[in-house]
């Protein structure tokens, strides 16, 4: 009977621990794109095109690249 008397009280804050920790999760957004993640272990990161240069990256690049020969 006294293992009861320690034993409910866990049992209760183990619960509201979790309760709270599902609140949380479900305030910060870690339920909103479900099918994303199934989505994206799909393709790998290679198969993906590189995305274009921008203007300031074709900016920075140097132009007097010549070719050996």
């Amino acid at each position: 009977m006294d293992s009861l008397l320690m034993l409910i009280p866990i049992a209760l804050f183990l619960g509201l621990v979790g309760l709270g920790t599902f609140l949380w999760a479900l305030k910060s957004g870690q339920f909103e794109d479900l099918d994303g993640a199934a989505n994206r272990i799909l393709f790998e990161e290679d198969d993906m095109a590189p995305p274009p240069p921008s203007e300031t990256d074709r900016a920075e690049a140097p132009e007097g690249r010549h070719k050996k020969g």
